[in-house]
């Protein structure tokens, strides 16, 4: 859990959270349109997931 925890505290991951907080209250809040809100959180999660996949993979090339 706590191995969990410690990958989770990196700066892409505090970031993607810090983002995804403003786009979020930004969209309750009526300044941005939810439109807006939608497409930015897909291109946070798609890079942040992407680079994380990126990751996966490397590491498993290197293990070969």
């Amino acid at each position: 859990m706590l191995n969990k925890l410690s990958k989770l505290i990196n700066v892409k991951s505090i970031v993607t959270l810090i983002l995804t907080s403003v786009f979020a209250y930004l969209a309750i809040a009526g300044r941005i349109a939810v439109d807006n809100f939608v497409d930015m959180f897909q291109i946070i999660l798609i890079f942040y997931f992407g680079t994380q996949s990126g990751k996966a993979e490397a590491n498993a090339t290197k293990s070969d």
